[in-house]
């Protein structure tokens, strides 16, 4: 694999252990969608005493992905709501003869970052989500886990970012990058998928569920959890059937397209804040 080249910031500890010894079974990578919660997810991961996370790094949202030299970041794939329709930005396994030097150079870009004395270290990269077997292969062990939002409220969201890419593609979009990971899942060997509703929703259930995937000695903090945070882009899916004949036909258009698909994550597209039954396992 040829290795993408990307001037690193500064702002590294000298307090760290070698790279070389950081046991691949103590990372979690955290992955999903932008605008899925996968910033709260990393953030509340290393809020725990037994997990260290990025803080203060001086990149985007303290992401691993901007910190290291051997692959591209989301942004070169086209960012938000388009980088997985980029073949590149779908990694599977590596070479054996690859991943010990690919695991030394990515340790050294991220051990830095990180209080190695902690049991488990947390990387946070919404791209990682396309990029399981290829961490998986790296770092063998490693841990993955994926979180899922509404894709209307993920592409309303998302809006504001990518002003040229419409709705109904930003929905899309949505469905391609959870194709690939449901297709990818069979392969992983240690892969928890939540939804960031069931998180605000039933907070117990679900981080408990995290914390025995993860083997933590201890819960969670639900701290940092705002429920409320999806209600105004309930609110603008709710307008759009009181707007103007475009907007009306926009949000006809999306329910025809994807309706279906939707209820298949346990997804309503008339109702956003209306649960179904789910279970990620059965769908791979």
């Amino acid at each position: 694999m040829t290795a993408f080249r990307e001037r690193l910031p500064g702002g590294q500890s000298s307090d760290r252990a070698h790279p070389s010894s950081v046991k691949p079974t103590r990372l979690i990578f955290v992955g999903g969608l932008h605008r899925s919660g996968t910033t709260l997810l990393g953030r509340m991961l290393a809020d725990h005493p037994d997990i260290s996370g990025f803080e203060g790094t001086g990149v985007l949202e303290d992401e691993g992905q901007h910190l290291q030299s051997v692959y591209a970041p989301a942004r070169h794939h086209g960012g938000p709501g388009r980088f997985a329709r980029r073949p590149a930005s779908h990694l599977t396994e590596v070479h054996e003869s690859e991943s010990t030097v690919l695991a030394q150079q990515l340790l050294a870009a991220w051990t830095p970052h990180w209080d190695t004395r902690r049991d488990f270290l947390v990387e946070k990269s919404p791209p990682n989500m396309l990029m399981g077997r290829y961490l998986q292969s790296i770092f063998p062990g490693s841990a993955l886990i994926v979180i899922l939002r509404h894709p209307l409220v993920v592409s309303l969201s998302t809006k504001k970012w990518t002003r040229t890419t419409s709705l109904p593609n930003l929905v899309d979009h949505w469905f391609h990058a959870h194709d690939i990971l449901r297709r990818d899942a069979s392969n992983l060997r240690r892969l928890h998928v939540i939804r960031y509703e069931d998180l605000m929703a039933a907070p117990a259930e679900a981080l408990q569920g995290i914390r025995q995937f993860l083997g933590l000695r201890s819960d969670l903090a639900t701290d940092r959890l705002e429920p409320a945070r999806s209600n105004r882009y309930v609110e603008s899916w709710n307008r759009m059937e009181q707007g103007s004949r475009l907007e009306r036909l926009r949000r006809r258009r999306i329910e025809k397209l994807f309706g279906d698909r939707m209820q298949e994550y346990g997804y309503d597209i008339d109702d956003l804040t209306r649960l179904m039954s789910w279970d990620f396992r059965e769908m791979r």
